[in-house]
């Protein structure tokens, strides 16, 4: 458990709090890259408990400002995407993708005002169909050599939800590898030719057994939890019989994202982002080692859950998070239908919206959400202190981490220790673009 102070610490993120200035030392996903497409690119965003507008012009330039004008405070999400930049509707102030003012057109011709006034601006890239914002002091960090940010377009797709309850949470159950024992339980098995783009409903690597029979039979992992140099690596193991062990390793990426097998072929990398103290968004990017990912198809079955603009879940609070007693008793633990990310929502949302980490009581299967704590204490005192945390180093020891390494698989028990590097060394060397090792 944390004390009710330190549990406030990791849960704070204003721009005034400790956890708000270490976040502001990392890149954000701000919008999926797909919420600026269309004929009006301009989109409401609401990041790290800031009120900010992202929009693109008409060179294809991407911006991100503060929302109110700094002329008498105007909403400039309802502006207009014109002549260069984002125009106020109120007066016609219009500024630029880099917060500069070109234009007071209401003022008389000779004046000079539009080069005093500014709004507030953050550094933005376009990164597997994610816009990332930079909201910290000086110079951006780079981003690493991750499989999602070097794999082509062709072979990526990002989606986003909308949790309501804080970041941490969110996180954590993400670097608990025994819940999906439980929690993601399928008393059925699906056929591989209809897993396309699921979690959990693929067969593990090297075998023709699904995962989902995997973790309905066996649910006691053993993990064991190893820092890295982007995070923590993690990995858990299912002894299936003398010959015979599950092996799955999962990754936290920090300082809030996870890299998780999606399938034989896929990854998913997830970042846990704070909309404010108590609302979350997860921005995922799917990467596939093999062909290109069905775009159409991926965005299509999500949507069938997953509403517009807000990207919130059909399945919710408000409903019960679609709550079946008869899928309880013959499909799923939850009674709540296929979807994993419903799932994790409803637990993570029944925690209150911020949880109170004084009344936990942590077991052995938490062992990486107890590492991450650590490793997130001290990231924020390194912040307090003026020092870099982790992966906000020199930019050639940034730019050189790769991977990161993600399996679900089963070997000869005997060759457990080097089976994920074997696993993930063949995918690569069989994969169709050109991966880093």
């Amino acid at each position: 458990m944390l004390s009710a102070d330190r549990n406030q610490l990791v849960t704070r993120t204003g721009p005034v709090t400790a956890c708000g200035r270490f976040m502001r030392c990392y890149w954000q996903p701000a919008a999926l890259i797909v919420e600026l497409d269309g004929p009006r690119p301009v989109k409401a965003v609401h990041l790290l408990g800031e009120h900010l507008v992202a929009f693109r012009d008409h060179a294809g330039r991407f911006g991100l400002v503060e929302r109110a004008c700094p002329h008498r405070g105007a909403d400039l999400a309802y502006g207009r995407c014109e002549d260069g930049g984002l125009r106020c509707t109120f007066h016609g102030w219009l500024f630029d993708v880099t917060g500069r003012c070109i234009e007071t057109p209401a003022e008389p011709e000779d004046s000079t005002l539009h080069l005093k006034v500014r709004v507030r601006s953050y550094p933005v890239v376009a990164r597997g169909g994610i816009l990332w914002a930079y909201m910290g002091e000086g110079d951006p960090p780079p981003f690493p050599a991750f499989d999602c940010f070097q794999a082509p377009e062709t072979h990526t797709f990002a989606f986003k939800g909308l949790w309501e309850c804080n970041w941490l949470q969110a996180l954590e159950v993400g670097i608990d590898p025994a819940h999906a024992s439980f929690l993601h339980r399928f008393f059925e098995d699906e056929d591989r030719a209809a897993a396309y783009g699921k979690q959990f409903r693929d067969a593990s690597l090297d075998s023709d057994t699904p995962m989902t029979q995997l973790l309905r039979e066996k649910a006691r992992p053993i993990i064991g939890v190893e820092p890295t140099d982007y995070g923590i690596r993690i990995t858990s193991t299912r002894k299936l019989d003398e010959q015979r062990t599950h092996v799955r390793v999962t990754n936290q990426v920090f300082p809030h994202g996870i890299t998780i097998p999606l399938s034989q072929e896929m990854t998913i990398t997830q970042w846990h982002v704070p909309v404010d103290d108590e609302t979350c968004y997860w921005y995922t990017i799917f990467t596939s080692f093999t062909g290109p990912v069905d775009k159409e198809r991926m965005r299509a079955d999500r949507l069938k859950i997953y509403e517009l603009p807000e990207y919130r879940s059909k399945k919710n609070r408000s409903n019960d998070y679609g709550f079946d007693a008869h899928d309880q008793a013959t499909r799923t633990y939850t009674g709540m239908g296929e979807d994993i990310n419903v799932h994790d929502q409803w637990a993570v949302e029944g925690q209150g919206r911020i949880h109170d980490r004084t009344r936990e009581t942590l077991g052995t299967t938490d062992r990486a959400i107890g590492a991450y704590r650590r490793l997130l204490f001290r990231a924020i005192e390194q912040v307090e202190k003026d020092e870099a945390p982790l992966l906000c180093g020199g930019a050639s020891d940034v730019e050189q981490i790769t991977g990161p390494v993600t399996v679900d698989g089963i070997c000869e028990t005997a060759k457990v220790e080097g089976y994920a590097a074997e696993a993930d060394a063949r995918r690569r060397a069989s994969s169709g673009w050109k991966v880093r090792r």
